[in-house]
């Protein structure tokens, strides 16, 4: 699979997660780590999503943080949090499906990559928060067999290197007779028995 089809397939499932919480859940306190937000709740991790969500197209132009950012202290979320994150996801899907030139480089806040490394980078992040998002709040999901082929041929090879960045914490062991998708979280140490 392609990195950008992974991407697409990641940043699906993270909005199936998305859509189905409930709006009373957005008010509950998250994960500390998930965000630099102070005491964040869950509503900060979906302005976080939005906000990469909007930030989509102008990183497949090329576009950088140094270029400009009308998105960091905008009110993204507005009355209806869980649509204005959909919206700015089917923009950011749109683009993505229009494609982008095999030597465009992504301008990160934490550094410059090669399209393709950049689209695992993403999927990833969106992934792993789908499958998270999904515990911490209760929210049946469990990864396509496809996604987690994709995952492990895109993000896991670069667990290590990524884990020295504080991407990943420390890999856990997996349980006998794991499935898939356990050994994939295993392998990224976000699994939760």
């Amino acid at each position: 699979m392609n990195a950008d089809e992974l991407f697409l397939r990641a940043d699906a499932a993270l909005r199936s997660v998305i859509d189905r919480i409930d709006p009373s859940d957005l008010a509950r306190p998250a994960p500390p780590e998930w965000t630099s937000i102070p005491d964040p709740t869950f509503r900060d991790v979906l302005f976080v999503h939005a906000y990469d969500e909007a930030w989509i197209p102008g990183v497949l132009a090329g576009r950088s943080i140094a270029d400009g950012d009308e998105f960091r202290d905008a009110d993204l979320l507005g009355d209806d949090p869980i649509a204005a994150y959909d919206a700015f996801h089917d923009t950011a899907t749109a683009a993505v499906r229009e494609g982008v030139e095999p030597d465009r480089v992504f301008h990160f806040q934490y550094g410059d990559y090669p399209a393709e490394e950049g689209f695992a980078h993403m999927a990833g992040y969106r992934a792993f928060q789908a499958w998270l998002i999904s515990r911490h709040l209760g929210i049946p999901f469990s990864f396509t067999p496809e996604l987690i082929a994709g995952l492990n041929e895109h993000v896991v090879p670069h667990a290590d290197e990524w884990r020295q960045w504080d991407v990943f914490p420390p890999a856990i062991e997996p349980p006998a007779g794991a499935d898939d998708e356990t050994r994939l979280m295993c392998a990224v140490g976000y699994w939760i028995p």
